[in-house]
């Protein structure tokens, strides 16, 4: 297996005789994309022109070529019999959760996060940058070229946990949205963390206005930008999320927290604040165009209203809201009233082995399941996985449809298998049954997986650090009971 080094960049790329889903205009039933660095430059139906075909040598079987160090300039890949999407966007996640997968199987949100707090407070930058490691990886497997991850727990004297996440986005080579969770509430305030998990609120706010200063760039082909994420109304007092939202904005950040994601929820809000969720957000200061929601399942008519009229959006993570009996989110109705939804995996400790491109069939199915055939089409499901996904991080003129002059963030999907080229329509093979394989994932032009395989790092070392998280997790727990 060839695997690539970070400093090299394709120069120029031409993917011939593939079909293009390219989110924004009509289909392509088969054409070519011509990327430039890290850029589409163009595309269209048909061969590419000839004066492009003609300078660009390469390996009509889209194998690799060039050395270990990338790609020569100019690479020709013959898509043919795949299908062509822009990259993934994941909204929401918790990676370090790859090291605790499988517990709490049957318990309801509150019951899981009871039964894994004490886990998780015994977890340093070496569990973290394991399982972000494997989680990230997993990610890019699925198509995902963007992610963003919810850290929140920042047990003391652990390390450098949020450092630890970088490098690991940094060595897989995907895009990476960290946002710098938070939690001062714990249960001597009325909270649900124990308090050995929560942070004091000065250091909170140093903390995160470290992390943007240190980490966060605003360019255009940006591989990393941070958010301003306290956790949720049950673990973070209004003080928190007042003064972090003032911190975001100073700086220039987006914000993301989790609201109504369960009954439970509704309940803790209404019985401390005397309100539900999206209304104690909007008293916070909490909805506008720079912040996006995780879950928010449980909303009424005036709450979708609210978060469509402010432009605040929203991750749906359908299998995680299944796996805890959550609900199911209203995302058909959402997006019918102009509110914005993405889609996210979350914490793989809720959602276990969960691939970015199987939720876009989780959430197809969800919404038909509640409201009919007509609910939920396959091409809206790629748009929520793709360009929803851009607009909750603020990325769209980047990110999430296939134009030139955006990065060169695609999928190549092979629709042309035993089984899948039955399937008449290359969207409807995507979306409606298991995930296709990959031939390509590109970020910026760059290869990330090529046939089905990690080409960044070695693929047994991305999974075997992730086991390695959870064995290390497991001892560190152990000895704290010791």
């Amino acid at each position: 297996m060839t695997v690539l080094t970070e400093t090299a960049l394709t120069e120029t790329v031409l993917i011939e005789n593939v079909h293009i889903a390219p989110v924004a205009g009509p289909e392509i039933e088969s054409g070519y994309i011509r990327i430039e660095g890290d850029r589409i430059a163009a595309l269209g139906a048909g061969p590419a022109p000839g004066d492009v075909a003609g300078d660009i040598a390469g390996d009509m079987a889209g194998d690799m070529v060039g050395d270990a160090a990338g790609y020569a300039a100019g690479t020709r890949i013959d898509g043919t019999g795949c299908l062509a999407t822009p990259g993934l966007v994941n909204t929401h996640h918790h990676l370090y959760q790859w090291a605790t997968q499988g517990f709490a199987q049957e318990a309801t949100l509150f019951e899981w996060l009871v039964a894994l707090y004490p886990v998780w407070a015994a977890m340093d930058a070496e569990v973290v940058s394991g399982a972000a490691t494997a989680g990230l990886g997993w990610l890019a497997l699925s198509g995902c070229t963007t992610s963003s991850d919810h850290h929140y727990l920042f047990p003391k004297g652990r390390g450098d946990l949020f450092a630890a996440e970088v490098e690991a986005a940094r060595r897989i080579g995907i895009r990476f949205h960290p946002a710098r969770g938070s939690m001062d509430r714990g249960e001597s305030k009325g909270g649900l963390p124990p308090d050995v998990v929560v942070e004091e609120l000065d250091d909170i706010l140093a903390a995160t206005a470290e992390a943007v200063d240190a980490y966060h760039d605003p360019s255009f082909s940006s591989m990393l930008r941070v958010a301003v994420a306290p956790c949720s109304p049950f673990s973070c007092s209004g003080e928190l999320m007042t003064e972090s939202a003032a911190l975001a904005r100073a700086k220039g950040v987006r914000l993301h927290t989790h609201v109504a994601e369960t009954l439970d929820e509704d309940e803790h809000c209404l019985e401390q604040f005397g309100m539900r969720p999206v209304d104690y957000m909007e008293k916070l200061g909490w909805l506008g165009p720079d912040v996006w929601f995780a879950h928010a399942v449980h909303l009424d008519d005036a709450d979708i209203g609210k978060l469509a009229a402010t432009g605040t959006g929203s991750a749906h993570c359908p299998s995680s809201n299944g796996r805890l009996g959550a609900g199911i989110a209203r995302v058909s109705e959402m997006l019918r009233r102009g509110a914005n939804v993405g889609l996210g995996v979350d914490g793989s400790a809720s959602s276990e082995l969960t691939p970015l491109a199987g939720e876009m069939r989780q959430a197809l199915l969800f919404q038909r399941a509640r409201y009919g055939p007509q609910a939920l089409t396959a091409r809206q499901a790629l748009e929520l996985a793709t360009l929803g996904g851009a607009r909750n991080l603020g990325r769209q003129s980047e990110l999430g449809t296939l134009e030139p002059g955006k990065l060169a963030d695609i999928a190549l999907w092979r629709v042309d298998g035993p089984f899948t080229a039955a399937v008449a329509d290359p969207v409807c093979a995507l979306v409606f049954g298991p995930q296709p394989p990959l031939a390509r994932v590109l970020v910026g032009g760059r290869t990330v997986v090529a046939d089905g395989e990690l080409r960044s790092v070695a693929q047994d070392e991305a999974g075997r650090a992730g086991a390695e998280a959870h064995r290390r997790l497991m001892g560190l727990v152990r000895s704290r009971a010791d």
